[in-house]
């Protein structure tokens, strides 16, 4: 095979295949241009507040509220919500590091949860019994046993597009007077029971880096249907200004809000969101189609009560059965010009979140040593798929 000078994992080369760019076939030009001819190009101008309602309307929520990006939308979101220093917030283990440190961004803590074997998402058994087993009351609040510490609220994340078994979460969020924080940073668009991501916790985020299946270069967004917090969150994002004149602020603000320019670029990929999510399913299906009978690889799996978006196609690579590691693949992937990524260490696992409690997260540690997240760019050309189902079928062979 020819011999690569790039990073394992980094971008492809020119005639490679990246794994997820963004795709710009719209109104974007025409947007941004708008927002240079009129001279708004900071955070003031009507395409924020339309892409906050695009967002809103989409989702099913009241209110939302633009950010910088997506960790920027859930460390506000942990704060209206009552996240205060020394609680503890459970939140999925596999997952990017974002929410995790979101957490410790409010001097909370983190509970990591283990990630459930089928659909790889939060493991809200697990997440049940350690609120009921592993916590008691004290004076009128929820504490960790182990810590003492008093258990503030719950964040799933819903990864890769898929969502978490959101109804016996709610229902034990209910009982223990917990809020839920939805982390749909990489699932717009995906469905729990019929009902879309963002609408089901208490207040949801979501994110438009340039991977994910809608993009504004950067930012985020944080939804919810209480008028009280989408007020308080508008308020810490601007820099908590108390007096529409006068430069007074009453408590520590944030510079989180998006400029005009990338809500530009925002709104007008709100236009194609429902190409973009059919693009993403039907690269899913002919993946799935395609890498079925290979040995020792198992497809991305979608539950019967979801509706997936596939934002990061991703697959299990059993090492014994296919004649080497997920690692082993994506170096030989990449010879072939072809990106590939694995899965986020567990938060368990960081260095940076030491001293955080856990509950068994045998399970995560097992789907990051064997996942590999594939080329599946809204954009993918048939022919780039198929010389990406060709490469590992041809990989397993010669294993």
């Amino acid at each position: 095979m020819p011999s690569s000078s790039r990073e394992p994992g980094a971008p492809a080369t020119a005639g490679g295949i990246p794994l997820c760019v963004p795709e710009l076939r719209g109104n974007e030009w025409a947007y941004v241009k708008q927002c240079l001819d009129t001279n708004f190009v900071s955070s003031v101008g009507p395409f924020v507040t339309r892409f906050e309602e695009a967002i809103a309307n989409y989702v099913g929520r009241a209110h939302a509220v633009a950010t910088v990006n997506g960790t920027a939308a859930l460390h506000v979101a942990l704060l209206v919500c009552g996240v205060e220093p020394d609680d503890e917030v459970l939140v999925s283990t596999l997952t990017f590091i974002a929410p995790v440190n979101a957490i410790r961004y409010v001097r909370a803590w983190p509970v990591f949860v283990d990630a459930e074997p089928q659909y790889w998402q939060m493991d809200v058994g697990k997440a049940v019994e350690f609120l009921e087993r592993g916590c008691d009351f004290r004076n009128g609040e929820l504490r960790n046993r182990a810590s003492g510490r008093r258990v503030r609220a719950l964040l799933p994340v819903h990864i890769l597009g898929h969502p978490v078994e959101m109804g016996p979460l709610l229902e034990a969020a209910r009982r223990f007077g917990l809020p839920v924080i939805e982390d749909a940073t990489e699932s717009l668009g995906a469905r729990y029971e019929g009902r879309t991501v963002g609408q089901l916790g208490d207040v949801a985020c979501f994110s438009f880096n340039g991977n994910k299946l809608i993009t504004t270069g950067a930012g985020g967004m944080l939804v919810t249907g209480d008028p009280g917090r989408a007020a308080r969150a508008k308020y810490l994002t601007t820099q908590a200004k108390d007096d529409p004149l006068e430069y007074v602020h009453g408590t520590v603000g944030f510079n989180y809000r998006l400029s005009n320019v990338q809500a530009a670029l925002g709104v007008a990929q709100m236009e194609s969101i429902d190409e973009f999510v059919a693009a993403k399913r039907r690269i899913a299906a002919e993946y799935s189609a395609g890498l079925d009978g290979v040995p020792g690889i198992a497809p991305m799996r979608q539950a019967p009560w979801a509706e997936s978006v596939f934002w990061l196609y991703s697959i299990l690579v059993d090492g014994s059965t296919f004649g080497m590691t997920s690692r082993a693949l994506l170096r030989n992937l990449d010879e072939l010009g072809i990106q590939t990524r694995p899965l986020w260490q567990p938060g368990h696992l960081s260095p940076a979140h030491r001293g955080a409690f856990a509950t068994d997260c045998s399970v995560a540690e097992r789907l990051n040593r064997d996942a590999l997240s594939l080329p599946c760019s809204v954009g993918l050309a048939p022919d780039a798929q198929a010389r990406v189902i060709e490469a590992i079928a041809a990989v397993a062979a010669t294993a």
